[in-house]
């Protein structure tokens, strides 16, 4: 095969393997409405590692260059969409963990803020964590599904973190921001590994590992606004 090609074929094949990422958001969905809430959270997993792979495989691959026909951010973007809002907030509200009118405030508040924020073209920083909170609404819905708060606390917090959206708050990518990245992708494989366990284990996890669950999911949350807090203090520009 000549070199033109094999590069065509390869970087082709990122686009297919991110476009398994539907896949595994409808059986998602099918699991979801037949309430096999530890499946559907098995699905939205596998989607989440697909979507943690196919970034680097893309840059790697240069697809932008070899594959230009069909528009893998947009790709990406679509099935993000689906994995981390509709499907996660749809089953905050059909498991009755959010129900009444604290569910219906998810259901209108967080796919609404989510499609502005999904096609806003300054989400990402310089070093390429996220402008705003990323909408992973497939990681928050895990944890209220392990902790199961108060419906309220849950539509509070929601309601913070659509607005937080849109602050110029920066929040670590769990692959590209470089700064804490050796930490940031072992505290990521330890939360994947706890997700993973806890929807396996219809969402019990014995007492210290759902505090390191919980740990790991601060982190992850936090770890952006520490940085750009570090950094105003250095007094560095852009943060």
């Amino acid at each position: 095969m000549p070199p033109s090609v094999y590069a065509r074929t390869r970087a082709l094949s990122v686009h297919l393997f991110t476009a398994t990422g539907v896949i595994f958001a409808m059986l998602a969905l099918l699991a979801a409405v037949e309430s096999n809430w530890s499946w559907m959270f098995v699905w939205l997993l596998v989607a989440l590692v697909v979507d943690g792979v196919d970034g680097p495989l893309a840059r790697r691959y240069d697809v932008e260059v070899h594959a230009a026909r069909f528009d893998g951010v947009l790709l990406d973007l679509i099935i993000d969409y689906l994995t981390y809002v509709f499907i996660p907030i749809y089953a905050l509200y059909v498991s009755g963990l959010v129900p009444g009118w604290a569910g219906w405030g998810i259901l209108i508040v967080v796919p609404f803020a989510s499609a502005l924020y999904f096609c806003d073209t300054q989400m990402k920083t310089g070093d390429a964590s996220f402008e705003g909170f990323p909408g992973c609404w497939n990681m928050v819905a895990l944890v209220v599904f392990v902790v199961e708060p108060n419906p309220w606390i849950t539509l509070a917090v929601s309601i913070v973190l659509s607005v937080a959206m849109f602050l110029p708050l920066r929040f670590v990518h769990p692959v590209r921001t470089v700064q804490w990245r050796p930490v940031t992708l072992a505290v990521t494989g330890i939360w994947l590994a706890l997700a993973i366990a806890a929807a396996w284990g219809e969402f019990g996890l014995p007492r210290p590992l759902a505090l390191l669950f919980g740990a790991a999911s601060l982190y992850l949350l936090l770890a952006g606004l520490v940085q750009q807090g570090m950094a105003r203090m250095r007094g560095e520009r852009g943060v």
